[in-house]
């Protein structure tokens, strides 16, 4: 579990991994650097929970120091604001015995906001079981999983140069080295959004991904029908990066609007709807941004955000 200024939502997410109708082997908090109290919160667990400290690095450098510490055959990451319902990992640990093959394991996930439950994750993120090597880029079909320990470490474990989607680019990793994947689809882990989460923020998030499928793309095990499928992935996500870019810019009003419209209206990925968005903003950024605001912003519901944090 990593954990940076998580005083507000950690004790929860302890107490969700502690009391588990099949305990854990080890739980283990890496606190990132904190100062606002969240290494004193899980200390009141100490004798139930291994506790790291480390300097600020990052979600993805908290996971490393986590797993380099773990002992169990699986871990199972929590994020601090997130909860575990009772059975997790006791379903999770029947679906390794099942299947041993597998060496990632999902459940179904409760997509919450302000306490109310909006959705679930897999009834727009359906679960591949056919091309789990095409799906995994061009959908994050693995919600939240645990992962073999040994195979999580084999491909480098997280790479801490992400600040978002760091642990799709770890299952991106592991199934092109031959993972595979399994779901129990009854939803077992509560995900709750947060406007100040680092997911919130949409550009950053769709800009981000470029980058991992960038990445992905440099991958020596792929083959060519896969690597045309990426490049197709990749096209899209550019033009949602750039919609989102453009549409910040001028809801903020600033000078960046025309420079992010032209680019817009030149994306190869970008449909004729988009690229009309372009050519306003770039001819018309005061008119269009105040319509937009209009409109409440970008018109991206916080499930909407959830799901594209994770869809390709």
């Amino acid at each position: 579990m990593p954990a940076y200024q998580a005083v507000e939502t950690i004790a929860d997410a302890v107490v969700s991994a502690l009391e588990q109708s099949s305990p854990p082997v080890e739980v283990i908090v890496c606190d990132d650097g904190s100062t606002d109290g969240t290494a004193a919160v899980v200390e009141r667990f100490r004798e139930r929970v291994v506790l790291l400290r480390k300097e600020h690095g990052g979600a993805a450098s908290a996971r490393n120091c986590a797993l380099r510490a773990a002992r169990g055959d699986f871990v199972a990451p929590l994020d601090s604001d997130d909860v575990f319902l009772p059975r997790r990992l006791e379903a999770l640990g029947e679906l390794a015995v099942a299947r041993p093959d597998l060496d990632l394991l999902s459940t179904d996930v409760y997509l919450e906001r302000e306490g109310e439950t909006i959705g679930r994750y897999y009834a727009e993120n359906p679960f591949d079981v056919t091309d789990q090597r095409t799906a995994i880029f061009t959908s994050c079909f693995v919600g939240w999983p645990a992962a073999r320990r040994e195979r999580l470490l084999a491909i480098g474990a997280f790479d801490e140069s992400f600040v978002t989607g760091e642990d799709w680019d770890a299952w991106i990793r592991m199934v092109l080295d031959g993972a595979r994947a399994g779901l129990v689809e009854e939803p077992l882990l509560r995900y709750r959004l947060r406007p100040g989460s680092l997911t919130s923020n949409r550009p950053r998030v769709l800009r981000e991904r470029v980058a991992l499928l960038e990445k992905t793309a440099r991958h020596p095990a792929l083959k060519p029908s896969e690597r045309e499928a990426l490049a197709v992935v990749r096209r899209r996500a550019d033009a949602r990066a750039s919609v989102a870019e453009a549409k910040q810019a001028l809801l903020g009003g600033g000078s960046e609007a025309r420079r992010l419209g032209f680019a817009l209206a030149r994306c190869p990925g970008a449909g004729l709807r988009d690229r009309l968005l372009g050519l306003a903003a770039l001819l018309l950024p005061r008119i269009l941004g105040r319509a937009l605001a209009a409109r409440g912003g970008s018109g991206v519901s916080g499930h909407r955000r959830a799901k594209a944090a994770r869809d390709g």
